[in-house]
């Protein structure tokens, strides 16, 4: 146990994790020549296709130093601030972070919230200047203000390079002289920690796990403490780049495990194994449960399709424990789910991962947040809102409660201004300024959530002109007066276009929402109204002309009369057509209402 070292690798998103854990890889030759790639830990396309991380991925290197031999458990870990339950996982398994920081672009929110995470687990953090060969980077003063932040040595920063190897000896060496060795008793009764899984169609579900005490052995019976549920370890082995598979994985090794379980809903993230016979009696505090930060509606396009989407769902939540999903209907879309995601991206790559990986077209309504509602009635009853529909009626309610975030925004000092009065724009409260440098301001807000759910974070960027770096956490719900935009196409209301506005922007969106529906709805053989409601008041009107024909075409010369009959006849068959005549909803419809800036 005393030769194996578990480590993963924590950065702001681009500051060249994935590079830095190929190189590695290379040096421990963990990968030959022929598999060599980049990013080869990235195995979904749709990581390398966006060049971000979305998955932790672990794998073991073998490595020896001065004779002795040496196991490393890598994990190299997402940058993304939607991601970042994968990165508490991944720290919940580990005893030392590499804390990487890019040289040339400093210190970020991300890096500095990464950093916070490892330390509440008590982990030994080995700061590493990247990307110190690119001709912008400035080593002394960030290694200052990694030594500010940290509050270590000068000395302790390894300066290094992912793109040309420069400084992987000095890292693996630091890896093994100051990360501790794991604990635990190898004698003890079996206990191991479940930190991720994946569906895998051929062999059942595959749990991968850190063996915290004991060992876990090839057809043991074994047992997962939340379900109850006991299995056979068909197939115990340790994450290479393929997987290798063993006759043991003992204490303070991470490995996988094979039982054969169909059922998605048997494994939850988190869990504790246990032997069947001598089971443990302490159970691993698990991970805290995820909060959702932005929720919207999933529909298959096909009704028909709703169990099929439902098992991928599940499958999905499998590898991603960070989705959180409950069933619902609308009276527009059929059967389908109120999703929880953490942020906009998250609900991007969900969306894509249910196309690519289960092949499953859906449509996404307008995400929103949920809210506290309180009635006339029952003043103390609080009524959960996930959805504009489950808003009670205006004439009997109390009061709406909003979820508030305290945002933390890092920004070089130009751009303070711009940044400000984005975030007053977005109805936020500035509660702090800090100079972290003569360069770089630290501005903290308390900010309604639903506020940064849309737009916020790329219209950050556009007037920070892509320097600003932002991260949130929740502080809970406050008063605020907000009311339900209904959108009417035709007279008729359609659930899956409704929101939950800010009494001071529903016009203005209401107008905009319904300018943008009357560009991409197609003209029908009628007029069509798209109107915006606060409950029986119309705010706003747009119409989509009717396509006609030109029946007055025939009529040459003769009394104004007999063309006038002609369009009241065409007028007269428009009417009844509109009477019944319903209007099709295209799929972009419902997500430009995300674009409203545009």
């Amino acid at each position: 146990m005393k030769n194996i070292r578990n480590f993963c690798i924590i950065a702001h998103i681009d500051h060249g994790k994935s590079t830095l854990a190929d190189r590695l890889l290379e040096y421990t030759d963990t990968i030959s020549d022929r598999e060599k790639q980049d990013q080869l830990l990235d195995s979904m396309d749709l990581e390398r296709e966006r060049g971000i991380t979305i998955k932790s991925h672990a794998i073991q290197m073998d490595y020896e130093s001065e004779g002795e031999k040496y196991v490393l458990n890598l994990i190299d870990t997402p940058g993304h601030v939607d991601f970042s339950y994968e990165v508490s996982r991944s720290i919940a398994s580990c005893e030392g972070a590499l804390l990487i920081v890019d040289a040339a672009q400093s210190i970020q929110a991300q890096t500095i919230s990464n950093l916070y995470l490892a330390l509440d687990n008590d982990l030994e953090i080995i700061p590493v200047l990247n990307k110190v060969d690119l001709p912008s980077a400035n080593p002394e003063e960030v290694t200052d203000d990694i030594v500010d932040l940290l509050g270590c040595d000068a000395e302790e920063v390894i300066h290094a390079s992912g793109k040309t190897g420069f400084g992987v000896e000095n890292i693996l060496q630091a890896i093994i002289e100051r990360v501790p060795a794991p604990k635990g008793d190898p004698d003890g009764p079996l206990q191991a920690l479940i930190f991720d899984s994946v569906y895998n169609s051929y062999r059942g579900v595959e749990t991968y796990f850190r063996v915290i005490n004991g060992e876990i052995k090839k057809g043991q019976r074994i047992k997962f403490v939340a379900t109850d549920n006991e299995y056979f370890a068909d197939e115990v082995g340790t994450l290479k780049l393929n997987q290798e598979p063993k006759k043991s994985i003992k204490a303070g090794d991470v490995g996988y495990l094979i039982t054969g379980i169909k059922t998605a809903s048997e494994v939850k993230v988190g869990d504790t194994i246990t032997d069947a016979l001598n089971p443990t009696q302490e159970i691993i505090e698990g991970f805290e449960d995820v909060k959702p930060m932005v929720f919207a509606g999933i529909y298959p396009v096909d009704t028909d399709e709703y169990e099929e989407l439902r098992a991928s769902m599940e499958k999905l939540k499998l590898n991603d424990a960070s989705l959180v999903f409950v069933p619902e209907s609308s009276a527009a879309l059929g059967f389908g789910f109120r999703c929880g995601f953490l942020g906009m991206l998250h609900l991007e790559i969900i969306q894509e991962r249910l196309e690519r990986e289960f092949d499953m077209t859906v449509i996404t309504t307008v995400p929103n947040v949920s809210y506290h509602a309180y009635t006339n009635k029952r003043p103390d009853d609080m009524i959960l809102v996930n959805n504009p529909s489950d808003l009670p009626e205006p004439s009997t309610l109390n009061r709406v409660e909003e979820p508030f975030i305290k945002a933390s925004i890092i920004t070089k000092a130009d751009f303070v201004g711009p940044v400000m009065s984005l975030c007053i724009e977005k109805r936020g409260e500035i509660t702090n300024q800090t100079y972290l440098t003569t360069e770089r301001v630290e501005l903290s807000f308390d900010m309604p959530l639903s506020e940064i759910v849309f737009d916020f974070y790329d219209r950050l960027k556009t007037v920070s002109k892509g320097y600003a770096s932002f991260d949130y956490h929740p502080i809970g719900f406050r008063s605020s007066k907000l009311v339900r935009v209904d959108i009417l196409l035709n007279g008729q209301p359609v659930d899956a276009l409704s929101a939950l506005l800010h009494d001071s922007t529903a016009y203005a969106i209401g107008k905009k929402m319904c300018e943008k529906l009357r560009q991409l709805i197609p003209r029908q053989q009628f007029d069509i109204p798209v109107q915006a409601a606060i409950g029986a008041k119309i705010i706003a009107r747009e119409t989509i002309k009717a396509l006609r024909k030109d029946v007055t075409a025939k009529c040459y010369g003769g009394d104004i009369s007999r063309k006038r009959k002609l369009l009241e006849k065409q007028k007269k068959g428009k009417k009844r057509m509109r009477l019944v005549g319903n209007v099709e909803i295209p799929q972009q419809a419902f997500m430009a209402v995300l674009k409203l800036n545009d």
